[in-house]
């Protein structure tokens, strides 16, 4: 039975022609850190680096972040890895260095994929592992890749490609496609949840905008106040709800209509037993998430194996749409839900802005507090959307 568990994001994007700008998240049952990276693409360097603490164990943790700035000049090459250890490991932290070394070399795969598509320009037959390979034999700094990552290419693309990894269009509807009441279940706010980068207000004020008729607040492991929730949807003449993201021994669970706060780990079997005394709701949120690096045949994993997991006799749904997991782990997720005739939703797990109601669920009928929205889960009125 697992009973720890920890998530590591790295997100990258193209700030301009020459800078990549890289957050990174490592969250666990003890940890909570994130990173803030500029990185050049031309010269593979780190411009600046600024990281911060969300939940640690000894009050000496959060003036790690004081040392992070020194790795502000380093090349991503072949000794980048030893020299972010030693320097930033010894004097900061190892769990930010650790974050920093996954950061620059998912950057330095970034950095690739850019100019392989600038090359494509010149040569548009040009291939991803011909670039590689021709990479590998310039011997630049840039372009360290190992055979290795080139066979991981090779799978990652093999995976990418397989219809049967795609979701199915019959199961999970576009918004333009369907009529109801249409809610992002799935919200996180800073600084509730510490992993979040956008205030209620933020989300809000984004919501309205494209078109939601709702959302949900489900932080991890806090419960808003009822009173709070009323205000705020009276500050912004908009559906606000809420529920809570628990994290058990088998995975993070979205809970409905459950007023007991629980911090740190809870059995899922005991916190079923205390929603269910609530009439409460429970949907496994993405309950695949990294189990699907790999090509799930390579694995062994069908999603008849995967329907036996424990969780799943615990849980009264499966969250499908999942805007932090892969296209291939929401449609393997749909596929178990198919197999174990469960419920199915949607939500957008947004910890930034412009997250918001990337996936949501649609209800039949409107829901505009949290007792509605508990009575519609139960009485399984919904489905997952792609929104936008």
């Amino acid at each position: 039975m697992l009973k720890f568990c920890r998530n590591k994001l790295i997100s990258i994007k193209k700030e301009d022609n020459d800078i990549l700008s890289v957050h990174g998240v490592l969250d666990d049952h003890i940890y909570g850190l994130t990173l803030n990276v500029k990185i050049s693409i031309s010269k593979l360097e780190i411009l600046s680096v600024n990281g911060k603490w969300n939940r640690w164990t000894t009050p000496e943790c959060p003036r790690a972040e004081l040392f992070l700035k020194e790795a502000a000049g380093y090349k991503i090459d072949e000794e980048i890895t030893q020299k972010i250890k030693k320097n930033i490991g010894n004097k900061s932290c190892r769990h930010f260095a650790n974050l920093l070394i996954d950061c620059c070399f998912s950057a330095k795969e970034a950095a690739l994929l850019i100019k392989w598509e600038q090359a494509k320009k010149e040569n548009p037959d040009l291939s991803i592992e011909e670039f590689f390979q021709q990479s590998l034999q310039d011997n630049s700094p840039s372009s360290q890749t190992t055979k290795d990552d080139i066979k991981i290419k090779k799978i990652e693309a093999k995976v990418e490609v397989k219809t049967s990894d795609k979701i199915e269009t019959n199961a999970c509807f576009d918004k333009n496609e369907i009529k109801g009441f249409i809610v992002d279940l799935h919200v996180h706010t800073s600084p509730l949840s510490p992993c979040s980068f956008a205030s209620v207000d933020e989300m809000i004020i984004q919501a309205k905008k494209i078109g939601l008729d709702g959302i949900c607040l489900t932080e991890h492991n806090h419960l808003w106040d009822e009173d709070e929730i009323n205000n705020l949807r009276q500050k912004h003449g908009f559906n606000v709800l809420c529920g809570n993201e628990i994290t058990t021994d088998q995975g993070d669970m979205l809970v409905f209509g459950f007023n007991k706060d629980i911090k740190g780990i809870i059995s899922l079997e005991e916190l079923k037993k205390q929603v269910e005394k609530s009439n409460g709701f429970i949907i496994a949120a993405h309950p695949f998430r990294g189990f699907l690096t790999f090509n799930v045949n390579d694995l062994g994993l069908t999603p008849g194996k995967a329907a036996n997991r424990t969780l799943f006799k615990y849980v009264d749904a499966l969250e499908v749409l999942n805007g932090k997991v892969t296209e291939k782990e929401n449609g393997f997720t749909l596929q178990v839900a198919k197999i174990l005739k469960l419920p199915i939703s949607g939500g957008s797990d947004a910890h930034e802005v412009f997250e918001i109601g990337k996936y949501a669920t649609c209800f039949s009928e409107p829901v505009t507090n949290n007792d509605e929205l508990v009575t519609a889960l139960r009485n399984g009125k919904f489905s997952p959307v792609i929104f936008k």
